[in-house]
């Protein structure tokens, strides 16, 4: 029997026991669970005999740290970096089918808050990593392993914590593979391994609008909510010019090559449309947006306040951060000032070298004829705290997925699940990919 297979058999249990810690991040108001979930993952690194270090940037906002060098590797290459994290976005319990911390196994799928974002991948990596080392398999490379805290509220006490407060960790590392990619979209019968290349950059805002407070049953030539309403009216009617990265092109070749036509500038949104739910993951890449989410004024109806707050979630290309500010700043008018809660950088790498060819190899080693391709992410990952380090990073968390399921509707979705063998699969690359990596 294989290691993957071994690893295979493991790794359903390993998912279930990491879906039952309830490691909500409810952002500012904390978390639940990250310790203990921390613990969890170190003992079971601590069983075949590879030792780590837990970190805590606040009480119980824990994260993992490995260096795995097993016997036989070559220790003159830099470390690859696998991360992970261990937190969730909360899940509330009556909107499921399902018991969102019960892990249950139903219909071929497990289910559970997390079985796709993400401790299906840190199942697979610790799955897979045991099994190497019971046997003495080593890896071609030593591994860097890290499990982080706080990822899903932008990883100030998870990663970004660790690279600011010991860099040292990471700093022999050159490439890392963690979420989101590596898992199949079908176009025409024909399987694309979707591995993600870049991301874009965040800026959440708070609009303020400051106008003079009154009775409401007087006339206000100065009120800050109408203010505030037209600003907020602006940005959410803008149309943002389409900027085509090179992650994002060669993505679009791909779909070329499966669908056998050609795709013109005025027609990729109607193109991305035939691919089903993914078009949202891909469409919201070709340029920056600006969501309104959030507003806030006033306290009774016959008052008018003399402050509004509108929270704007904004995401930026690469390369499209300076245009995102001025653009915002031109829509808001003079009456109305932006601050910005939360940033973090865009961030792109080519999608060639070693480490692509290696994740090339070992998905079509596991599925003949299939086809790997980069994208950019619309969201965010533990990648904008690596890589000014000077890390690679790339998303391949490797998933053979049924063509009829909506993927992406999972992530921070209802019913949150993870095919029991797209995790056997996973096994099965990893596995194949830590010989080539």
């Amino acid at each position: 029997m294989t290691a993957s297979v071994r690893a295979a058999d493991e790794v359903i249990g390993l998912c279930r026991d990491l879906i039952r810690f309830d490691t909500s991040n409810f952002g500012p108001a904390g978390s639940k669970g990250e310790r203990e979930a921390a613990e969890y993952l170190a003992t079971k690194l601590d069983e075949v005999g590879i030792a780590s270090e837990l970190f805590e940037s606040e009480h119980r906002r824990t994260s993992v740290v490995a260096n795995w060098e097993p016997d036989g590797c070559d220790a003159s290459l830099p470390p690859l970096l696998i991360h992970g994290h261990t937190d969730v976005v909360p899940a509330i319990a009556e909107d499921w089918q399902v018991d969102p911390f019960a892990g249950e196994v139903i219909d071929g799928y497990l289910w559970g808050r997390g079985a796709v974002d993400m401790k299906d991948f840190d199942a697979i990596v610790l799955s897979v990593v045991r099994q190497r080392q019971r046997e003495g398999r080593p890896t071609r490379r030593p591994v860097r392993l890290v499990f982080t805290a706080d990822e899903e509220a932008g990883g100030s006490k998870g990663a970004g914590w660790l690279a600011h407060q010991h860099p040292e960790l990471i700093a022999d590392c050159t490439e890392a593979i963690g979420e989101v990619g590596g898992f199949s979209l079908t176009v025409n019968d024909q399987r694309l391994y979707l591995i993600q290349t870049a991301e874009k950059g965040l800026a959440w805002l708070n609009l303020i609008a400051s106008g003079t407070a009154g009775h409401g049953s007087m006339r206000n030539d100065d009120n800050a909510i109408t203010e505030l309403a037209v600003a907020v009216t602006r940005i959410g009617a803008h149309s943002w010019p389409t900027r085509i990265r090179p992650s994002v092109q060669a993505f679009l070749a791909a779909i070329e090559d499966a669908l056998g036509i050609q795709i013109g500038t005025d027609d990729v949104e109607q193109t991305l449309a035939r691919l089903g739910s993914v078009s949202r993951l891909v469409g919201a890449t070709l340029t920056n947006t600006a969501n309104p989410t959030m507003l806030k004024a006033g306290y009774k109806h016959n008052v008018i306040p003399g402050d509004a707050i509108a929270g704007i979630d904004g995401r930026f290309l690469p390369g499209g951060e300076q245009e995102f500010y001025d653009t915002i700043a031109k829509l808001i008018g003079d009456q109305v000032r932006y601050e910005v809660v939360t940033s973090d950088i865009a961030v792109e790498t080519g999608f060639s070298g070693d480490l692509v060819q290696a994740m090339t190899d070992s998905l079509q080693a596991a599925d003949p004829g299939s086809v790997a391709v980069p994208f950019m992410m619309s969201a965010g990952t533990d990648a904008k705290s690596w890589a000014p380090l000077g890390v690679r990073c790339f998303g391949f968390a490797p998933l053979k997925l049924p063509p009829e399921l909506d993927f992406a509707a999972l992530f921070h979705g209802v019913d949150e699940r993870v095919p029991i063998d797209s995790l056997k699969f996973g096994c099965q690359v990893i596995d194949d990919f830590l010989d080539r990596a």
